[in-house]
């Protein structure tokens, strides 16, 4: 996935008020229903890549394949590809943010997480973008947004403390919500900084093209300055999961959700972003035995009500 929440103007929308008429029909629902069950398949093919080839090469992998996708979508639509040499220091800082460490941190975290827990942790970017626009951009910080913080943070502590509390594993999974917890935050200030790119009128696909390929620039120069040998599995898991998250769960979501916001507008298309978690979770629970506790589910509860708490009532 590529985007994250409207409300704090994310990788994929100007953050703005939308320019659809907000109706709702059935190609308004193919679009959510496409963005919702990208964004919580991704999860589970995440921890596909985790085995024999060290986390930063199957990132390199990942992006590299995304990359000539953006560049080809980017050349065939003719979009806009040359900017101002100025704004490509910002583009290389997105790119780092949103496109090789973030996602580095979550591959390392799915060592000792479920995918739906990463998809849980992950979601606290509907929270953080507004706080981090507030630092960052010095946006005004509406009473809502941190009631909803408040509300999602303990909603999360709730869902992670029985794994947290589990004998010998427990403070693997701290490890793990720590690395995706600094994810989460590096998505979130790739945001803000595709927040300020974007209110210049610079346009969405054509920069995160760009970020793409400067993020893989520095996950080439990561790997190569860790210095392990090239390494790939050609197992089929591996391959398929590859494909699927270069393809199906950066590029398609990008799409679908961008087209999605033209034409609902930015405020209830963010409510994708509350929806993945459970699809996420559903997918864990089905495939990798996840635990649903009564501590998870109130968890869960207010994780999604914090989320909630800080997208409003949408303003399309």
């Amino acid at each position: 996935m590529t985007t994250a929440p409207p409300r704090a103007a994310p990788a994929g929308g100007s953050g703005g008020t939308g320019a659809g008429s907000g109706a709702f029909g059935t190609t308004e629902f193919i679009l959510y229903a496409l963005t919702v069950a990208t964004w919580s398949t991704s999860w589970i093919a995440i921890k596909l890549q985790v085995g024999p080839v060290p986390v930063w090469q199957s990132v390199l992998y990942r992006f590299s394949i995304a990359a000539v996708i953006m560049l080809v979508w980017v050349a065939l639509s003719r979009r806009q590809m040359r900017f101002p040499l100025s704004l490509h220091p910002r583009l290389m800082l997105m790119g780092a943010l949103m496109f090789s460490m973030n996602f580095a941190l979550f591959y390392v975290a799915a060592r000792w997480l479920t995918s739906g827990l990463l998809a849980v942790v992950f979601s606290l970017v509907t929270v953080l973008n507004p706080i981090n626009a507030a630092v960052v951009l010095r946006d005004r910080v509406e009473p809502r947004v941190l009631l909803g913080a408040v509300i999602g943070i303990t909603g999360i502590a709730l869902i992670f403390w029985p794994e947290v509390a589990r004998p010998g594993s427990g403070v693997l999974a701290l490890y793990g919500l720590a690395s995706a917890g600094v994810g989460a935050i590096c998505f979130s200030l790739g945001n803000i900084v595709a927040s300020g790119v974007h209110r210049r009128g610079y346009p969405v696909i054509s920069t995160n093209a760009w970020s793409m390929v400067y993020g893989v620039i520095l996950l080439a120069l990561i790997v190569a300055a860790i210095g392990d040998p090239p390494t790939f599995d050609p197992r089929t898991p591996y391959v398929v999961s590859l494909l699927a998250l270069a393809t199906v769960s950066t590029v398609v979501p990008l799409a679908s959700y961008l087209t999605l916001m033209r034409r609902i507008g930015p405020g209830r298309a963010g409510y994708a972003t509350v929806m993945f978690p459970i699809g996420a979770l559903v997918i864990s629970w089905l495939f990798e035995g996840y635990e649903w506790t009564w501590m998870a589910l109130v968890g869960l509860a207010l994780a999604l009500a914090g989320n909630l708490f800080v997208l409003g009532k949408p303003r399309d």
